[in-house]
């Protein structure tokens, strides 16, 4: 039997989903009355924003020209965060749809998903979808793609998701365009593990793509990476419901799923090649860079500052059974005077940061306070040592700095040109350096920034949306680590150091950023008997100073008439008692104060 995989790909929101919807039904893969909106996207998250969150691989067989074809598609997210899920899919595949919205034309992640197919060596197939729409425009469509891809607009296909207008087309372009699997290189079994996910009664379920040799149940495997082996209990495929393969197994250009009693998603890698125990490979199969956590913050329970409490422990838990679901993102615990005890967590980027947060107390039922969200800089030693600086906390003393790198990204931003100089000005302000220019079409532009990953991750994207009135669309990748004038600011709050609010940022902005937070500071921290000075300071140069008073206490209630002497003394007293009060007194900060400066991002 023929056999074609491919994945769909797209910008988020182009109708993916709905794609992947239709092609199930076209191939009676799901029955009319089975059928629901986003079958493939299972969680209740995915299914309430419209977004695909975790790719999802299914089999099924179409019959063209009088023969049966497998095909073998993925449907990928489409949010820039979630790239690596796509990376994972297209490595798994010979050629890919790209689907681009036809009211909305080719948008940022339209272009870096194309690209990643193009490096990965994938055939497209261009799909313009949603023709069904009253504001949609093919044609025009069609042209931005062969401007921008270069892929010819007379190759396009005109496909309706929803309705299901132009699917017989689709079908027969993957059957006839699209290669088949590469013939197998040796006889030894290689397959590449391209997904996993954690089941409660199976354990962990790993998605296979098998490109040399034969798998079958009973099979004794080896992981190459890890060097672990496993006896496989079940293989099968979804079509999208789980049905197991029978003992011929899974062979060359199949992919599927495979159990083998694996109680933790650590001990699979993904990108890993599997092969048999008694007869291994020589080499394993070419996998791809684990992905790297962008941003970090912290998590703590909202109540529960001890380490015994059970509000803590049970964020472990709920943390320890979401990482069975979800290997990319990172924690550790740490410890807050002011939060108590938490976690410090990474994640590919914003949304991602989200979708935890979101699930965390969803399936958890945890609640929880996060801190502002940070980068992860390379600091360089005097010793020549290269650290990674995930919490300003961590940075040790200046003396032994020698280079403070920040993380750059290159950032693509597709905008109409009547909103070019408002973009660029955002950019400037943000650091950004200029790369280059490109026409999309006659109203839309594609500009190419270098700039700070700090500088993009707190409101970049609330105002290029805001000034572009949601026209506006982007993409970024990591390019590297760059020095700069980069320096930790502290907050002393009445001459102590308080860790859970001290940044890094750019010297000519640590003023400005610095003062921000001292104001928002002010306004929550309570009033005490004697006046508290807030300060951001850069080692021992104090940089933005606030003060709050303090309360006033009328000693002098008591004297009705007789001398004035008898006033200043009680006056001074007081003053003298105000005094003693600032040098021993500890100020309390309430949680609402850390909450309400960290919600705001600093």
């Amino acid at each position: 039997m023929p056999i074609r995989n491919f994945s769909i790909i797209a910008h988020i929101d182009h109708g993916k989903s709905t794609l992947a919807d239709r092609l199930l039904q076209s191939t009676h893969a799901v029955s009319d009355r089975e059928a629901r909106e986003q079958i493939l996207d299972s969680m209740d998250l995915e299914r309430e924003r419209g977004i695909t969150i975790k790719a999802s691989a299914v089999t099924v067989q179409h019959v063209h020209k009088g023969e049966t074809y497998m095909l073998n598609f993925i449907d990928t997210p489409g949010h820039v965060d979630f790239s690596y899920e796509v990376s994972r899919a297209l490595t798994a595949c010979e050629g890919a749809i790209l689907v681009v919205d036809s009211t909305q034309g080719v948008e940022a992640q339209t272009v870096a998903n194309a690209y990643m197919a193009v490096e990965n060596n994938l055939e497209l197939i261009p799909v313009v979808n949603k023709i069904d729409l009253p504001s949609a425009a093919p044609e025009k469509v069609a042209m931005e793609i062969e401007q921008v891809l270069g892929l010819p607009a007379e190759d396009c296909i005109l496909v309706s998701a929803k309705t299901g207008f132009g699917l017989p087309e689709l079908l027969a372009a993957i059957c006839d365009k699209l290669p088949a699997p590469r013939e197998p290189v040796m006889k030894q079994t290689r397959a590449l593990i391209f997904d996993s996910h954690y089941d409660d009664y199976r354990g962990v379920v790993i998605y296979v793509r098998v490109f040399d040799g034969r798998l079958k149940a009973g099979d004794k495997i080896r992981m190459m990476g890890t060097g672990r082996t496993w006896n496989v209990t079940e293989l099968g495929k979804y079509t999208p419901k789980p049905v197991k393969c029978g003992p011929e197994g899974l062979g060359p250009g199949e992919t599927g799923y495979l159990v083998a009693n694996i109680k933790t998603l650590k001990d699979v890698r993904v990108g890993d090649t599997i092969t048999i125990d008694n007869d291994p490979a020589p080499e394993p199969l070419p996998g791809y860079k684990e992905p790297r956590q962008m941003v970090f913050c912290d998590f703590y329970p909202t109540s529960g500052t001890d380490a015994k409490g059970n509000d803590f422990e049970e964020l472990r838990e709920a943390m320890e059974k979401l990482s069975l679901n979800d290997a990319s993102f990172t924690f550790h615990p740490v410890h807050s005077e002011a939060l108590g005890f938490g976690f410090r967590c990474g994640f590919l980027g914003l949304l991602h940061m989200d979708i935890i947060q979101e699930r965390l107390e969803r399936e958890g039922g945890v609640e929880i306070i996060q801190t502002a969200p940070t980068v992860s800089y390379e600091l360089e030693t005097t010793a020549g040592e290269v650290i990674e600086i995930n919490n300003p906390a961590e940075l040790p003393d200046p003396s032994v700095w020698k280079e403070l790198r920040e993380p750059i990204v290159r950032l693509e931003i597709i905008v109409p040109k009547e909103y070019i100089g408002d973009v660029m000005a955002l950019c400037g302000n943000r650091r950004g350096i200029y790369r280059s220019q490109t026409v999309v079409s006659e109203s839309r532009q594609i500009l190419v920034y270098d700039i700070p990953l700090a500088e993009i991750i707190y409101d970049f994207f609330d105002k290029l949306k805001s000034m572009t009135r949601g026209y506006g669309t982007m993409d970024y990748h990591l390019v590297g680590f760059k020095v700069d004038r980069l320096a930790k600011v502290d907050i002393l709050v009445n001459g102590d150091p308080v860790e859970a609010l001290s940044m890094i940022c750019h010297r000519d902005n640590a003023e400005h950023r610095g003062r921000q937070l001292l104001v928002r500071l002010k306004a929550e921290i309570p009033r005490h008997q004697f006046e508290i000075p807030l300060q951001a300071a850069i080692g021992g140069k104090v940089v933005a100073r606030e003060t709050i008073k303090s309360m006033g206490k009328n000693v002098t209630a008591k004297c009705y008439g007789g001398d004035v002497s008898r006033k200043r003394k009680l006056l001074e007293k007081q003053k003298e008692g105000k005094k003693r009060m600032k040098a021993i007194g500890s100020v309390e900060i309430p949680q609402e104060a850390f909450m309400a400066v960290l919600d705001q991002g600093e």
